[in-house]
């Protein structure tokens, strides 16, 4: 089969014929429609020190962000069928650490990810333990559910645990970071009740493109701070609710100034480098600070899937982060593309490989 790999330590990846892998007993094999390209996949094309410390085996394929339709299950596998459209949940856990026996299995101890440690889905078939399949209901899936879509829950997923880490009715809410996720979480706050939305950025294009994602105020903290969103919106207090999502010091550290007391964060950006925050304002301010990684499995699978389903307001928001669709064997522009910071989320079409 055709697979687009990491072949060698050293920047750059490589289309290249590989064998098709074998399906397990527990196993399902995939045939790869559409995969998204992540943040993470940039790490590993340009294999800078972060994609260095998280590959432990190379060669492998990347890509962990899809949507594909069984082809093939393992003897011991009865809950997913052949022709089933699913999603992959990229974390294989271990089931046996306290945490996966206590039904904590985002938080294995032992996690091994999908086109990262173990091949992805950057090929034309993908194999993964049947519990990391998500199954699109065949009756809802190709109305609802599109190839698009599907490749995006990943990604969704991590908008959805952070957006939903904290009750939202009635709360005000402040999203730093304006890319495809930051995105996703202003349309899932918006959607959960949240009061007013503000979210934050640098780059223009990915504010245009934030204007319609739920937000009440888009800012540009280049030439702007938060107090002037709360001026504008007539808030009397600080954020109820905030959702770090850029991994930006600075972003973070403005946040912490303008939460009130009591305030939530969800943290979901990774910071390039290690930085200081005001921890008396935190003490003091009794603010809560939460890491969030990945989803929470399958609890906000299903809480995305239920809204999905129920809500073409969300579904319509959630396919505008989507810019570009683009054939499989153009992923050196879709690539490009998604480093430029001046596209949303970029996706390969792997359907195409068959032409």
């Amino acid at each position: 089969m055709r697979a687009l790999r990491k072949v060698a330590p050293g920047a750059g990846l490589e289309w290249t014929d590989v064998e098709e892998p074998d399906c397990g007993p527990r196993d399902v094999k995939v045939r790869v429609l559409r995969a998204g390209i992540c943040g993470t996949d940039l790490h590993i094309l340009g294999w800078d020190s972060s994609a260095q410390s998280m590959c432990d085996t190379v060669p492998f394929t990347p890509g962990h962000e899809f949507y594909g339709e069984v082809v093939e299950i393992g003897d011991e596998v009865t809950d997913v069928r052949v022709a089933d459209r699913i999603s992959g949940e990229g974390h294989v856990v271990c089931g046996v650490c306290r945490n996966c026996r206590a039904g904590r299995r985002q938080m294995c101890i032992r996690t091994r990810s999908i086109g990262v440690q173990r091949d992805g889905a950057f090929a034309e078939y993908v194999v993964l333990p049947h519990q990391n399949v998500w199954v699109h209901e065949h009756e809802s899936h190709e109305d609802l559910i599109t190839p698009e879509l599907g490749a995006v829950f990943d990604p969704l997923g991590n908008a959805v645990h952070t957006a939903l880490k904290f009750p939202l009715v009635g709360e005000d809410v402040l999203i730093t970071g304006a890319g495809p996720i930051g995105q996703m979480a202003a349309a899932v706050a918006r959607h959960a009740g949240a009061r007013y939305i503000t979210i934050t950025d640098v780059a223009p294009a990915r504010l245009a493109m934030a204007e319609d994602s739920g937000a009440d105020v888009v800012l540009d903290v280049s030439d702007s701070r938060v107090r002037d969103a709360q001026r504008r919106l007539g808030m009397r207090e600080g954020f109820d609710v905030g959702l770090e999502i850029s991994g930006q010091a600075r972003a973070l550290q403005e946040m912490i100034e303008n939460m009130n007391h009591g305030g939530k964060i969800a943290l979901l950006g990774l910071p390039s480098q290690k930085f200081e925050i005001d921890w008396t304002m935190v003490v003091t301010r009794m603010i809560t600070l939460q890491g969030i990684y990945g989803r929470e499995m399958f609890e906000t699978w299903n809480a995305m899937s239920a809204m999905l389903s129920t809500s073409e307001v969300l579904r319509t928001a959630i396919l505008r982060t989507i810019t570009d669709v683009l054939p499989a064997a153009d992923w050196e522009k879709g690539f490009d593309l998604a480093r430029s910071g001046t596209a949303g989320k970029v996706v390969l079409d792997f359907s195409t490989l068959d032409a």
